[in-house]
């Protein structure tokens, strides 16, 4: 399914879903740790989420096991919450999170250091990665062109040479968790399908130090740069407008 124009009512929703997935990945952002499991933190995640009376959309999703993707170092998306996933030192932690609530979805991820970086690179990979997130935001207006998105994503990328994830991308978002049309991080400006003002998308750069490519881990789930470089990920969920984008899952940045 394509991602369509949304109600008022359902771009209420989609507000409300927001607010409350930025509000729930910073409480875990608190509790990224050294000696915390990846486990620990998706309960957290879970129980904040029951809290809330809100749903998870990430749960049971073709099978995911959890309510939650918690991915390290190498792993780009979709790791898979374990209790023997424990959490070290300069450990990059990337968070992908989902909130379901009256029946409209809003997704958002982002990637953090834990404690002091291994490597001055690994701060910079995040720092460029989230840039590329807010440059590909910059882009975003009624009419705008997927191809305009993905271009300029990849400018800020492509600059500091690192591995843009060309088989995992963005995409609309909504009624279900992944719509149409898919939204690379890669392309050329002025291709692919037209936005408009009213439709809601995820915008999710992925990157690595080294390589474009991938490898799934025997679980199905955990994705890998293929030649174990660091990654990062990070993710909003847009509404678009007619003056330009307004982020849907923004945290307090205070």
């Amino acid at each position: 399914m394509n991602t369509q124009v949304k109600t008022r009512t359902e771009i209420l929703a989609m507000r409300e879903s927001g607010k409350m997935l930025a509000t729930i990945l910073s409480d875990l952002i608190k509790s990224v740790e050294v000696g915390v499991s990846t486990k620990d933190i998706a309960i957290l995640a879970a129980r904040e989420l029951k809290s809330l009376g809100a749903e998870a959309p990430f749960l049971g999703y073709q099978g995911f096991p959890d309510v939650i993707c918690i991915s390290l170092n190498d792993e780009i998306v979709h790791g898979i919450p374990r209790p023997d996933k424990v959490i070290r030192e300069g450990d990059l932690v990337s968070l992908d999170f989902g909130v379901k609530w009256r029946g409209m979805i809003t997704d958002s991820a982002l990637t953090l250091i834990v404690g002091n970086p291994r490597d001055p690179q690994h701060r910079q990979l995040l720092s460029y990665t989230e840039a590329s997130l807010q440059e590909g935001i910059a882009a975003v207006h009624d009419g705008v062109r997927t191809g305009d998105i993905a271009a300029a994503v990849e400018r800020v990328l492509k600059k500091h040479d690192y591995g843009i994830i060309r088989d995992l991308v963005g995409h609309g978002v909504g009624h279900q968790l992944h719509e149409g049309p898919n939204i690379p991080n890669y392309g050329r400006a002025n291709t692919g399908p037209w936005l408009k003002a009213g439709m809601t998308i995820a915008i999710e750069p992925m990157a690595t130090l080294g390589t474009w490519k991938i490898k799934v881990d025997p679980d199905g789930w955990t994705v890998r740069s293929a030649d174990g470089s660091m990654s990062a990920h990070f993710e909003h969920t847009v509404l678009i407008t007619k003056e330009g984008a307004e982020v849907l899952t923004l945290r307090n940045q205070s």
